[in-house]
C-alpha cells in the first residue's frame, strides 16, 4: 500500500493515496495513518553503465522499503496495533478522522464542566482498558478549539486521560453533529434557556446523531466497562420491555436510529424527563418488536437487533443504586455483566468513592480504572491531608 504525504505547513496534513478521497471526503478510514516517504533527486550524470546500476539499486531499495513498510501498515491494523502510533500525532487529529476510524466508544458531558470527576474518568479509563483497539471518544461542551489542555493540563482527570494512547478529548459543537440529520431544525428553534432539562435533553440528541453519522458505542459517563460487548447493534434493557438509551451501539447510518432522530423531533417535550431518552428508545423498539419479559439472563432479537438482558448492565436497579457505596460481606460477580451502571443520576447526595472504604465502588475502581483510582482517589486524599497539615 503505498501512501504519499506532503506537509503544506505546520501542523497541516494533506494525503492522496487512490481510492482514499471522493468529492473531498476520505472514504476509506485506513487512509488516517500516514506515513511521509521523502525522495531525494538523483544525480543525473553518470556513464550509462554505472547510471543503470545506480538506478536499479534504488529501485530494489524503493521497492524492500515499499514492502516492509505495507507489512507494517497492515500490522499496525490488528488489535491494539494501531494506536501505538498515536501518542506522538494523536492531537493533532480532528473528531471526524478519528470517528471514521469506525467503531468508536462515545462518551458525553454536556455541562460546562472542564474537570472531569473520578467517575467520569474511571468510565472513559475502563472503556479504554477493555476496548484498546478502539478509539474512546469524550466529547466535552465545556471545551472549545481554543482551549489549550492537554496531558500537561492542571486538572488532574484531564492529563490524565489525554496520557491514554487511544483516548481523544474533543470539543462538543452539537450544530455540526446535527448537520444533515432531522436535528438540526430542532436544534435552531429551541431555546436552551427555557428547557428545563437541556443538559439530557442536548445528550440525548447528541448521542443519536453521533451513532446515526459515524457508528460505535455510546455510553452515559457512570457506565464501568468490565468486558467487552460482543454485539454491533443492541440496545440494553432497563428492565422488560423497558429500554434505556444509557448504553446502545449500532452500524453508521441504521435505520433505527434514523427513526429515532425522527420521532425525537415530532414527539418533542422537553418538560417530562426521559421523554426523548429511554422513552424514546421505548416506544420506537416497541414498534417494530413484540417485547415480551426476560427468563434468566436470556437476550432477546428482533428485526437484527438484539435487546440485552437487564443483567448485562443494570445488575442493581436504580432504586438500589446506594448499594455501589456500601460494603458488601460478598461482592457480586458480575460474571452475566457488560458494564455498571452506577446510576450518578439517583445521587443526590454526592456519594464517592474512598480510599480504605471497602465498598463496592471502590474495589470496581481498583479493577477497573486503577489510574484513575490511584491519581484521582488515593493521591488527592494524600494531597488533601498535606495541605491540612500544612495550615496547622
Amino acid at each position: 500500500m503505498l501512501q504519499t504525504v506532503w506537509v503544506s505547513s505546520p501542523g497541516s496534513w494533506a494525503l492522496k493515496k487512490p481510492g482514499c478521497h471522493r468529492d473531498g471526503k476520505q472514504i476509506n478510514w485506513k487512509c488516517g495513518l500516514v506515513r511521509t516517504i521523502i525522495q531525494h533527486p538523483c544525480p543525473r550524470h553518470y556513464p550509462k553503465g554505472r547510471r543503470k546500476a545506480r538506478m536499479l539499486r534504488k529501485i530494489q531499495i524503493c521497492l524492500c522499503f515499499f514492502f516492509i513498510s505495507g507489512i507494517l501498515y497492515e500490522i499496525s491494523l490488528l488489535s491494539g496495533c494501531f494506536f501505538s502510533y498515536m501518542p506522538m500525532s494523536k492531537h493533532f487529529l480532528t473528531p471526524e478522522q478519528v470517528l471514521n476510524l469506525g467503531k468508536s466508544i462515545i462518551f458525553l458531558e454536556t455541562t460546562e464542566r472542564l474537570e472531569p470527576t473520578p467517575l467520569v474518568s474511571c468510565s472513559v479509563e475502563s472503556a479504554a482498558r477493555i476496548y484498546q483497539d478502539r478509539p474512546i471518544i469524550l466529547f466535552m461542551k465545556g471545551l472549545t478549539n481554543d482551549t489549550a489542555l492537554d496531558f500537561n493540563s492542571s486538572y488532574a482527570a484531564f492529563s490524565l486521560l489525554s496520557s491514554m494512547k487511544n483516548v481523544f478529548i474533543f470539543p462538543l459543537q452539537m450544530e455540526s453533529i446535527f448537520h444533515e440529520t432531522p436535528l438540526l431544525q430542532w436544534y435552531n428553534q429551541v431555546d436552551p434557556e427555557q428547557e428545563k432539562n437541556w443538559v439530557h435533553v442536548s445528550s440525548d440528541a447528541s448521542r443519536l446523531a453521533l451513532i446515526w453519522k459515524y457508528g460505535g458505542i455510546y455510553m452515559d459517563t457512570d457506565v464501568i466497562s468490565i468486558r467487552p460487548i460482543p454485539e454491533d447493534s443492541f440496545l440494553a434493557a432497563q428492565k422488560s420491555r423497558f429500554s434505556s438509551n444509557g448504553i446502545f451501539g449500532f452500524p453508521a447510518h441504521h435505520k433505527f436510529i434514523w427513526d429515532c432522530m425522527e420521532n425525537f423531533v415530532l414527539k418533542y417535550n422537553g418538560n417530562i424527563w426521559g421523554n426523548q431518552g429511554p422513552f424514546l428508545m421505548t416506544r420506537m423498539l416497541k414498534t417494530i418488536c413484540n417485547l415480551t419479559d426476560f427468563k434468566g439472563t436470556e437476550d432477546h432479537s428482533c428485526q437484527n437487533i438484539s435487546f440485552l438482558n437487564p443483567q448485562r448492565f443494570y445488575p442493581i436497579p436504580y432504586p438500589a443504586w446506594s448499594r455501589y457505596y456500601q460494603v458488601w460481606n460478598k461482592s457480586p460477580s458480575f460474571n452475566h455483566s457488560y458494564a455498571l451502571h452506577l446510576w450518578n443520576f439517583m445521587n443526590n447526595n454526592r456519594k464517592t468513592v474512598v480510599a480504605g472504604s471497602n465498598t463496592l465502588a471502590e474495589k470496581l475502581y481498583k479493577a477497573y480504572c486503577p489510574t484513575t483510582y490511584e491519581d484521582l482517589i488515593q493521591n488527592a486524599e494524600l494531597r488533601d491531608l498535606t495541605l491540612s497539615e500544612d495550615a496547622v
